[in-house]
């Protein structure tokens, strides 16, 4: 079976692309960004996963099959975060930190 044959210019553009994304990886973390701190680092990272994928995985040149299994592993993450933070963000109240005899009475006795 052959396969689709990629120029090295390509790979080579990609790769420059990967290190200046990992520059500004460590560029951003030395920032403070307050809030956006951690939505510009996965932005930074999703966008050096989507070109890891697309051109070293060599799938912007597959076939439809694997772009919707592909797709349909991206939906389930989609849904798994949705559920997480479905959970996470309806929690209404964090209970106040107690010391631990208060919660277990029996440890008293240990200590």
């Amino acid at each position: 079976m052959a396969g689709h044959v990629v120029p090295v210019k390509v790979y080579v553009g990609v790769f420059l692309a990967l290190l200046a994304l990992t520059a500004l990886t460590t560029g951003a973390a030395s920032i403070d960004l307050g809030r956006w701190n951690t939505m510009v680092a996965l932005a930074i990272a999703v966008t050096k996963m989507i070109l890891v994928v697309l051109f070293f995985m060599h799938v912007k040149y597959s076939t439809g099959l694997t772009r919707i299994v592909i797709m349909a592993g991206f939906f389930w993450l989609a849904i798994l975060v949705g559920l997480t933070l479905s959970d996470e963000l309806t929690r209404g109240w964090t209970p106040a930190p107690g010391p631990w005899s208060i919660l277990f009475p029996f440890i008293r006795g240990l200590f």
